[in-house]
């Protein structure tokens, strides 16, 4: 039992590390989102008008608004998360104080359809029960660790900051730099920051980087080049 107990220990480092995978993927597309999101306000508006109080405005308003949606978005989604998990564990754990023999016995065919063999699934289940019957079914049945069950408020300032970050690239680039060049300035730095993001996020998850980067860019140019045209449509119709 001493290899079964190693062999079964070595799981939660990688299950740690996909935990911080996940989050650090949520925190890359939560960036990108708010490059795209502020890029596609500033460029708009300058599209409308020169006025640069005006264009900053938007764009921090555009930043804000962004931001706070995204975190409550997050906290409603993940407190819903949260409250499902939860209620699956006290399922859970009602199951295993009226019928334990029976839970043994499901946890045995759960790991009998990952490949072990019935007398060494018979084994890690009778070893998993005896140290933590909770934990083990919640682990091998519920994909579910209930000492660190997701947290709303993390996710929800996890998302704001992410988008905050992002959100400040195109809001800086196209305030800092003179009139004539300033959209091609926003243009070139959100495709920095696009190529940037795509890489990462196909990295993280095994992608093609070229076919990721190609994408993320072209749906951030696109957006910029709409909401330019909308803007100079609309500056020259109230013109």
């Amino acid at each position: 039992m001493t290899e079964i107990d190693a062999r079964l220990g070595e799981q939660e480092p990688h299950e740690g590390l996909g935990g911080r995978l996940n989050w650090l993927r949520a925190g890359v597309l939560g960036a990108n989102d708010g490059i795209v999101s502020v890029a596609g306000i500033v460029v708009g508006v300058a599209g409308a008008t020169t006025n640069s109080t005006a264009i900053l405005t938007a764009g921090i308003a555009g930043l804000v608004a962004g931001a706070f949606s995204m975190a409550g978005g997050e906290y409603v989604s993940v407190s819903t998360q949260r409250d499902t998990e939860r209620a699956m564990l006290r399922l859970e754990k009602h199951e295993l104080n009226t019928m334990p023999e029976a839970e043994e016995r499901e946890l045995s065919r759960l790991y009998q359809d990952k490949g072990l063999s019935p007398g060494l699934a018979d084994q890690v289940a009778q070893e998993l029960t005896r140290k933590d019957a909770l934990q083990a079914h919640a682990d091998a049945e519920l994909g579910i660790d209930p000492d660190n069950l997701t947290s709303p408020w993390q996710a929800a300032w996890a998302s704001l900051l992410a988008f905050s970050v992002g959100a400040l690239l195109p809001l800086l680039s196209i305030a800092w730099t003179a009139v004539g060049i300033r959209v091609w300035a926003c243009a070139i730095a959100v495709v920095v920051g696009l190529t940037l993001t795509g890489f990462v996020s196909a990295r993280l998850g095994n992608a093609q980087v070229g076919r990721a980067i190609v994408r993320n860019v072209g749906v951030g140019a696109l957006t910029m080049l709409v909401t330019y045209f909308v803007g100079v449509a609309f500056g020259t119709a109230a013109g």
